[in-house]
């Protein structure tokens, strides 16, 4: 499907000629922040679910109880090396990288009281995919803003250019890499963090074809 086989992220009118841009259309950085709100309802979401871990919590979990750490201390070390991987991967921050930080952290704090805990097994999967869902098209929103890609996603971006393969397998590989390690670590894992595992690579690949349809018309 066309959906699924995008290599490389849309450019919009709106979208912002370079990644490092520090006075950007006030539409380009309002979709920017309205994408990474959405993005942090969304994990916010799979949170509450109650059904699993992220993949990359699994993985920093994993490293906790193999070094002592704190999952917060090696959650912060993991964004950092991957940071350090944008180098080779010619990978931009921008202002939407240090607002990716901020903004999804914040919503996520604010909104975690506020949010469904289900209590059926049921409803907690179907949450767990609706938030995965969110996470795609949240992230298809900000990307396309061209405004710098958070950690994970700059990672993501620069693999595919790497490779050329489509950005959902490329998005699927990672995640199933990185719940492979924590897991052979000690990593606690859901139902939750399979779904987002398999679902995430897709979910983004859709909600940048939606994006990009929907600002040509």
């Amino acid at each position: 499907m066309k959906i699924f086989s995008i290599r490389a992220v849309p450019t919009t009118r709106w979208s912002s000629d370079k990644p490092l841009n520090f006075s950007p259309k006030p539409l380009t950085l309002s979709i920017l922040c309205v994408g990474l709100l959405l993005f942090g309802l969304g994990e916010s979401l799979i949170i509450t679910a109650s059904a699993g871990m992220s993949p990359w919590t699994v993985l920093a979990e994993g490293l906790s109880i193999t070094s002592g750490l704190s999952i917060g201390a090696l959650t912060f070390l993991i964004s950092l090396g991957v940071l350090l991987l944008w180098i080779p991967l010619k990978q931009q921050a921008g202002i939407g990288t240090i607002l990716n930080v901020m903004i999804i952290a914040a919503v996520i704090e604010w909104s975690l009281p506020y949010l469904p805990h289900p209590e059926t097994y049921v409803l907690q999967i179907a949450q767990a995919i609706f938030g995965t869902l969110l996470v795609g098209v949240a992230s298809g929103i900000y990307l396309i803003a061209n405004l710098g890609p958070g950690p994970r996603d700059g990672l993501m971006t620069g693999c595919q250019k790497a490779t050329n393969l489509p950005i959902a397998w490329v998005r699927v590989f990672l995640e199933i890499t990185v719940i492979s390690i924590g897991w052979m670590l000690g990593g606690t894992i859901g139902i939750a963090t399979v779904i987002f595992a398999f679902g995430i690579g897709p979910a983004v690949s859709f909600g940048l074809y939606l994006i990009a349809s929907i600002s040509k018309n």
